[in-house]
């Protein structure tokens, strides 16, 4: 099983239909050999889903947004979408590895052809993990204008010196992309100006001063702080030009929340079924708890809001696609998924009462997972200023 790579023409499904059906079944099939005792195992040790991640790579599916020249499939970001949704409405967790679609789009956009032709078809292949994004720094949390990581030039490369926090997966890649200061903050006329992305080879760079430091979470999300002691990068791992390394990042941002409001969607639909489920098998005093309007009208308007949040995700979705700007339809998508799925997690929970806290029905676990989604990759109250600034056009307030 694999993916096919795009075909031109087509038609545009209507919203009432799902996107790209044919891949969201075949993921449904891949994702019934990892069951709800598979990521349980996993939690408990706090462990890499590695037979989880090989089975994505090899059907193609971590490849999809590589281009067909690369050895990628080629598809949209729509379809990356519902291949993450239907992982996670699946009780699955995408994040894993769901930074390796977005990650990459730097190297799509802004890579030299060498650098393309080095990394792409082996990423494809699955023969290199680019899993691993260093950004957030402790003292910078999304304030990416202030981190302090420094790189600087020497010879025919660049020695970098710092530390990032909340870098997942990097002990499970074998790339990260790198985002760091290459001139003073002091000299830069705009707070973000003087950064710049570079794509570091982990496996060397373990060798040469950096390390890694696993952080223990209230999830199982392999996530960790990268020390990096004048670690060596080549000059021609430098992607695109010197200074202009957010700008690059930024476009990347998009499709990154856009595939995240997918996973949160995708989460949504599996905490309704597993309610709606359970509200029809329970029987107490003498009636199914799904006939009482107490435990429906929550469990409903949890699906009308998580209804209301997938149209959202494919209207970014169809911008992003189109080549159109999406910022604040990514922002939204991401902030209204995210709320759906943890209204929908409540519902859940409260539907199963005792038994949704015990770790055989799978709720406590992907409640947990949900959770993340208000924080990361940028919390709710960053995405209302942004809407309140450059779509309301009130003061700037940060």
């Amino acid at each position: 099983m694999g993916l096919a790579p795009r075909r031109p023409g087509g038609h545009r499904r209507g919203m009432t239909q799902a996107f790209h059906p044919e891949i969201r079944a075949a993921v449904a099939r891949l994702c019934e050999d990892f069951p709800g005792a598979y990521w349980r195992e996993l939690d408990r040790k706090r462990a890499y889903p590695t037979a989880f991640v090989e089975a994505l790579t090899r059907s193609g599916y971590l490849a999809a947004l590589i281009p067909e020249e690369h050895g990628g499939a080629g598809l949209p970001l729509s379809a990356a979408a519902a291949i993450l949704e239907e992982i996670h409405r699946a009780g699955c967790n995408g994040a894993a590895c769901h930074a390796q679609m977005y990650v990459m789009g730097t190297l799509l956009r802004h890579g030299s052809a060498a650098q393309k032709e080095r990394w792409l078809p082996a990423i494809a292949r699955g023969e290199l993990r680019l899993q691993a994004f260093g950004v957030t720094e402790p003292t910078s949390g999304t304030d990416t204008g202030s981190i302090a990581t420094t790189a600087k030039p020497e010879g025919d490369r660049y020695i970098v010196r710092g530390q990032k926090l909340w870098t997942s997966r990097a002990e499970h890649s074998d790339l990260m992309l790198l985002l760091a200061r290459t001139a003073p903050r002091e000299t830069a006329l705009k707070r973000t100006d003087g950064l710049s992305v570079f794509l570091v080879d982990l496996r060397d760079a373990r060798r040469q001063g950096l390390t890694i430091q696993p952080v223990r979470t209230m999830m199982n999300h392999a996530t960790t702080q990268v020390f990096l002691d004048d670690v060596p990068v080549p000059a021609e791992n430098l992607i695109g030009e010197e200074g202009r390394g957010f700008r690059y990042i930024l476009s990347g941002m998009n499709a990154e929340r856009i595939l995240i409001a997918a996973e949160c969607v995708g989460d949504a639909k599996w905490f309704v079924e597993r309610a709606c489920s359970y509200a029809r098998e329970r029987v107490v005093f003498g009636r199914p708890i799904g006939q009482n309007q107490g435990v429906q009208f929550p469990i409903a308007r949890a699906y009308a809001n998580m209804r209301a949040a997938e149209l959202m995700v494919r209207e970014a979705c169809r911008l992003y696609d189109a080549g159109e700007p999406c910022g604040p339809e990514a922002n939204m998508g991401k902030m209204l998924a995210a709320d759906a799925s943890f209204e929908a997690a409540n519902a859940c929970l409260q539907t199963h009462g005792g038994f949704g806290f015990a770790e055989d029905y799978d709720i406590e676990r992907k409640f947990r997972e949900t959770r993340l989604y208000q924080v990361a990759p940028i919390s709710t109250n960053l995405i209302l200023s942004h809407l309140a600034e450059h779509v309301l056009g009130l003061p700037r307030s940060y």
